[in-house]
C-alpha cells in the first residue's frame, strides 16, 4: 500500500503540485471572526471565502476559531485538531473536472460543553470582531407557536439560572456581551451563514429575547449596539462520503480525514452592516447589499423550494439524488414550469440578476453528476423547510389568483410518503424530521379525512380553510393514493396547464 501522507502544516509542503494550499503565513493569523457550528457548508463557503481574501493578501486579523457546542462536534473538532485545522476543498465540476485545495483558515476550535468558559473568553476577546452560525433551523429555538424565543426548552431554563455555563448559542453570546459590555468594549457582530429567511432578523430577536430573560439591560445594550446583517448564502454541498477520502488518499497519497465536497458555484449576499469592522470579503467575490430581501427570497423560492420538488416527489417515484432526478426529463421540465408558473410571478426585482438565466443555471447544477447530492440529505426536516420555501409561494399564488397545482403536488406526495414511508416501489424511505411522529399520525387518517395532513397547524397553518387550495389538494392526493406513481399526475398537471 502507497504511504498515505497526513494533512498537517508540516506535511503542506509535500503534498503534489496539483494540489493548492495556502502561500499565507497561518503563524501570523489571529482570531476575528468565532464560527459556532462548524460543518460542511461553512468550510465550503464562509472559511472558504475568508481563505481566498488571507491568500490574496487580506489582513491576517480574520483567521477563524471554530467552535461546537454539543458532544457530537467532538468528531470535528478531534480531527481539524489532529490536522492543524486544516481539511481539503474538493470543487467537482459537472464536466467531471476536480479542483482540491486545502483551506487554511481556521486556526483554533474550542468545545463549548468542554470548557464554557474558554468559549465565552473568546467571543469576549477584544480581537473578535464577528461571531457567525450555521447551527441550522432547530438551533435557533424558536417558540413554533408564537414565534418567540422558546423559554420553555430545557436548556434555555438552564442557561438564565447559569449565565457562566450555558449550553445554547444564545446563552455562550450573551455571557460574551456582558463581559464585553462591563469591560467598555464594543459588541461583536452576530452574522447568521443559515439558509434561514432574514437569519440576521430572527438571530437578533431571538438572541434579545433570551438576553431579556436573565439581563434586562443587557438586553436593551445588545439591541442598541449590536448589528446583525442578513445575509443570503447558496453552496451546494453534500454529505463527505468515504469516496471523497478515497479520492484524496488513491489520487494523491493525502491522509485528510474530514474533506469536504462541493459545486464550482458559490454565492454570498451580506448587508453591509457591522459592529466592529469586517473582512474585505468583496474582493473575493462576496456582495454587499443595503437590502438582501429580494436576493434571499430568489433563492429561497427556487433553489431551496426546487430541492424540495425533486427531493419530495423524486423520492416517491423512486429516484435517489439530484442529478438523477433532473436527467429525468419529465422532473426538469415539471421543476422548470414550478419555477416559471408559480415561483417567479411571486418573486420581487432583483437588482443585476436575470431570472430567466438564474434558473437555467439551477437547473444545470442540480444536474451536475459528481455532486450526487442525496434526496434523503434534502428531504431532512421537511417540516421546518416547506413552510419557508415552498408554503408562501402557495399562499400567494392563492391572493393572486395564479397556479398553485405544481407546488400542492409537492404536499399531496410529502403526506403520501409520510403516511406509508415508503417509495413507490415499496422501498422503504428514511425520514428525519422532528415532527416525524405527529406527520405520520396526521398522514394515516388521510383515507377518512383528506385534508388531514393539513391540520398540523405548526407546519400548515390555516391552509386547511382556504377552500381553492383545499379542493385542489384533495384531489391530488386522491391521484397519488390511487396511483402512486407521481409521474402520472405530474404528466396530467403539465398537459392541463400547456392546455390552459
Amino acid at each position: 500500500m502507497n504511504r498515505q501522507l497526513p494533512l498537517t502544516q508540516q506535511n503542506l509542503d509535500q503534498l503534489p503540485s496539483q494540489i493548492a494550499r495556502p502561500t499565507y503565513d497561518r503563524s501570523r493569523l489571529t482570531t476575528g471572526i468565532v464560527h459556532v457550528g462548524v460543518g460542511g457548508f461553512h468550510r465550503a463557503h464562509e472559511a472558504f471565502y475568508t481563505d481566498q481574501l488571507l491568500e490574496a493578501g487580506g489582513d491576517p486579523q480574520w483567521g477563524i476559531c471554530g467552535v461546537g457546542l454539543r458532544e457530537p462536534d467532538r468528531k470535528m473538532a478531534t480531527i481539524l485538531r489532529d490536522q492543524d485545522y486544516l481539511y481539503t476543498l474538493i470543487v467537482k465540476r459537472p464536466d467531471g473536472g476536480i479542483e482540491t485545495r486545502v483551506i487554511g483558515s481556521i486556526v483554533d476550535f474550542l468545545m463549548g460543553c468542554d470548557d464554557p468558559a474558554a468559549v465565552i473568553d473568546r467571543m469576549a476577546d477584544p480581537a473578535t470582531k464577528i461571531v457567525s452560525l450555521t447551527i441550522t433551523e432547530g438551533g435557533y429555538n424558536v417558540d413554533p407557536a408564537t414565534g418567540e424565543f422558546n423559554a420553555s426548552n430545557p436548556d434555555a431554563q438552564h442557561d438564565i439560572d447559569h449565565p457562566l455555563q450555558p449550553r445554547l448559542v444564545f446563552g455562550f453570546m450573551t455571557a460574551a456581551m456582558a463581559k464585553r459590555r462591563q469591560q467598555g468594549l464594543p459588541a461583536f457582530t452576530v452574522q447568521s451563514c443559515d439558509n434561514i429567511q432574514h437569519n440576521g432578523d430572527l438571530t437578533r430577536k431571538m438572541l434579545i429575547g433570551f438576553a431579556r430573560l436573565q439581563d434586562p439591560q443587557l438586553a436593551d445594550w445588545i439591541e442598541q449596539e449590536v448589528s446583525f446583517p442578513n445575509a443570503m448564502v447558496d453552496r451546494i454541498t453534500p454529505v463527505t462520503s468515504d469516496a471523497d477520502i478515497d479520492f484524496l488518499r488513491t489520487e494523491f497519497g493525502l491522509d485528510d480525514k474530514w474533506p469536504v465536497a462541493c459545486e464550482p458555484f458559490c454565492q454570498w449576499v451580506v448587508e453591509d452592516d457591522f459592529s466592529a469592522g469586517r473582512p474585505d470579503w468583496q474582493d473575493v467575490g462576496v456582495q454587499f447589499v443595503p437590502d438582501v430581501t429580494p436576493y434571499e427570497k430568489m433563492k429561497l423560492r427556487l433553489l431551496n423550494a426546487g430541492h424540495s420538488v425533486l427531493g419530495i416527489l423524486g423520492s416517491v417515484f423512486g429516484h435517489e439524488t439530484i442529478d438523477q432526478a433532473i436527467d429525468d426529463d419529465l422532473f426538469a421540465q415539471y421543476l422548470r414550469q414550478f419555477f416559471d408558473r408559480e415561483a417567479t410571478p411571486v418573486l420581487d426585482a432583483v437588482a443585476g440578476i436575470d431570472l430567466d438565466e438564474y434558473k437555467q443555471t439551477l437547473i444545470e447544477r442540480f444536474g451536475n453528476p459528481k455532486i450526487r447530492d442525496s434526496l434523503s440529505r434534502i428531504r431532512l426536516e421537511s417540516s421546518s423547510k416547506l413552510p419557508v420555501f415552498l408554503i408562501p409561494t402557495i399562499r400567494e399564488n392563492l391572493a393572486s389568483g395564479g397556479s398553485i397545482r405544481y407546488a400542492t403536488l409537492v404536499l399531496a406526495a410529502w403526506c403520501y410518503y409520510s403516511d406509508k414511508q415508503v417509495d413507490r416501489h415499496g422501498k422503504a424511505l428514511e425520514i428525519t424530521d422532528g415532527l416525524k411522529t405527529e406527520l405520520h399520525a396526521a398522514a394515516r387518517k388521510t383515507g377518512d379525512d383528506p385534508l388531514a395532513f393539513l391540520k398540523v397547524q405548526s407546519v400548515f397553518g390555516d391552509l386547511a380553510e382556504n377552500q381553492r387550495f383545499t379542493k385542489t389538494y384533495a384531489d391530488l392526493i386522491d391521484r397519488i393514493y390511487s396511483n402512486p406513481d407521481v409521474t402520472a399526475t405530474m404528466q396530467a398537471i403539465l398537459s392541463d396547464e400547456s392546455n390552459s
